[in-house]
Parts: C-alpha cells; structure tokens; sequence
C-alpha cells in the first residue's frame, strides 16, 4: 500500500504530531470525502506500507521526526511545493525564503532523489505574466537545483471556488498557447540546471520541450527507494484520466488546511477549517475529532504491494 499524507491538506506542516501518533499506534481512521457517516479504519504499519508520499509547503515541523520514522521502517519521499506568489494568494505561509531554507535542508538530509519541487498552480492575471513567472522559475532554479531532480508543474484550474476568492481580475483560463510559451521557456532554463520538468494531470502535450506527463504517486521512484518493484494499478477511482499515479490511501480530510491559499481545491470554506482545527485531537485515531466516539466503522485491509497483488477488502 502506498500512503498518500495528503493531498486534501498539508499534514507536515499542521498535523506532524498527529500523524507521528498514528504511525506509533500502527493504525488510523478516515472519513470518505463524499460521505462522512462512512469511516474506515486502516492498517499503517510498515509490514503494509510500501512508500509514504508526503505532499506538503511548510514540512520544517516534520523533518525532527524523520528520523523517528526511519527507525520504525517506514519509506517515503516528498513533494514539495514552493510558488513565487506572495500572502495576497498564499496568505498563511512563511516568507519564501524561510520555505527554500527549508527545501535544502530537507534535501541534504534525505536526499533529492526523495524530493519534488512542485511549481504548481501557474496562475496568470495582469501581474502575473508570463515574464514574471519566466524570471521567477529562473531564479528558483539556480537555487534549488543542487537539491532536487525534477520539478513539477501544473496550470491553473477555474474551480467556481477559486474563481471566487482571487476575483474575476486576478485569474483567468491560460490559453493553450500560453501554455506553449511557458513550456518552452520552463523547459530551456531547467535543461541547463540538469533539472527535469513534468506535468501534472495537464491534457496538453508538451514532448516537444522534453516535458513529458508526471506520475505523482510514481511508481519507478518507489521501485527505486525501496529497492524491489511493486505490482500496481494505475488510476484510482474519482482521479483525472490524464493522471499518471498509481493507486494510494489519502488520510487526510478536506477544510483542514491552515495555509489559506485563495486557488487551493481542498479547502471551501474558511469558517469550517477554523472549526475543523478547534475539533483536532493530535491523540485521536482521526484527524478530525475524538475517535473514542466512533463505533461505526468498517475496516479496510490492505497488504503490501510487495508481495505482488494489490487487494482491498
């Protein structure tokens, strides 16, 4: 089984603790997404897991713990997001440069074959042009080039939501041919850092710049960092077809991420992740709420994808 900690919220940056506990109890609940009345609860010990994905802006308050986690057997590897937006967009996350400071150490200390760089979403409005983001990724990468070997991109998608809090003026549909532009230009200035560039869940085509589709939850890198291969499939239920991933368990819970981002996806409501944050137990079993008050739950076995099968029950 592959873990994913999480693509619904930034569990490093506001949950480490939490998630710490779970890894020491060898177990964790979780909540489907589309109907919080069905909880499962779901075996984590390191017998089951195959690699942890960790998605995350901040992990500083994570990284005391890694060594913790390597000692009880665990794999993993990072994707890591750092933009060049300011708090107008990211309004809860620290100064940038305390978040690259962050991006090396975390590198030279698990190295950067365990670490993505995600520069994700690329946003366009009259301040965000194309020349400033070309100008921006340059200067990224000639510092974090040293510490990673590829880098992650995505365009911006028009959720209602998003639309909503940036304002019809802040963020527009990028045109295809914009999408080129920047591509093109990505694509010369990694090349001469030795850093590869891929797509997330993006239709485009972009072969021509030596871009080619990313896997997020990929499983060559896995193969690689647990040293065997696994069976797998590609594509979970509800995921883009033009995602890459095979399949994982996200733990996580949507409206729980203090980031406060105005284009993110997995929060809706600014009112329900304070009230969701005032609910959190870094001792429950879920994220979300005292887990002693749960008597309905199903459990969903899962085993390694080592022994070459994939099986949910």
């Amino acid at each position: 089984m592959v873990l994913s900690v999480s693509r619904r919220t930034d569990i490093p940056a506001f949950y480490s603790q939490w998630f710490i506990n779970r890894l020491k109890e060898g177990y964790v609940f979780i909540k489907n997404p589309m109907n919080s009345k069905q909880i499962s609860k779901i075996n984590i010990n390191p017998q089951v897991v195959d690699c942890i994905v960790f998605w995350t802006k901040n992990p500083r308050p994570l990284i005391k713990s890694l060594d913790e986690i390597d000692s009880m057997g665990y794999h993993y590897y990072f994707q890591f997001t750092i933009t060049p937006y300011d708090n107008t967009i990211e309004r809860a996350l620290p100064d940038k440069s305390k978040i690259i400071e962050t991006f090396i150490a975390l590198s030279k200390k698990i190295g950067k074959e365990k670490l993505v760089w995600r520069y994700d979403p690329i946003i366009l409005n009259p301040s965000l042009t194309i020349d400033y983001h070309v100008e921006a990724f340059e200067r990224m990468v000639s510092q974090l080039y040293q510490y990673t070997n590829e880098c992650i991109i995505s365009f911006v998608d028009l959720y209602s939501k998003t639309e909503k809090n940036m304002g019809k003026d802040s963020i527009r549909q990028i045109r295809e041919d914009e999408m080129h532009i920047i591509a093109k230009e990505f694509s010369r200035i990694a090349h001469k850092r030795g850093i590869k560039i891929l797509t997330c869940a993006e239709k485009i085509d972009l072969d021509q710049y030596g871009i080619e589709h990313a896997s997020c939850i990929d499983k060559e890198k896995i193969d690689n960092i647990i040293g065997c291969s696994l069976s797998h499939k590609i594509k979970k239920d509800g995921q883009r077809l033009s995602c890459g991933c095979i399949e994982c368990i996200d733990i996580g819970a949507y409206n729980t991420c203090k980031h406060n981002c105005l284009y993110c996806y997995a929060s809706f409501s600014t009112e329900q992740v304070i009230k969701n944050n005032k609910l959190h137990n870094p001792k429950s079993a879920i994220l979300i709420g005292d887990s002693d008050e749960i008597t309905n739950y199903s459990e969903r076995k899962v085993i390694s994808l080592r022994d070459n099968q994939l099986r949910f029950i």
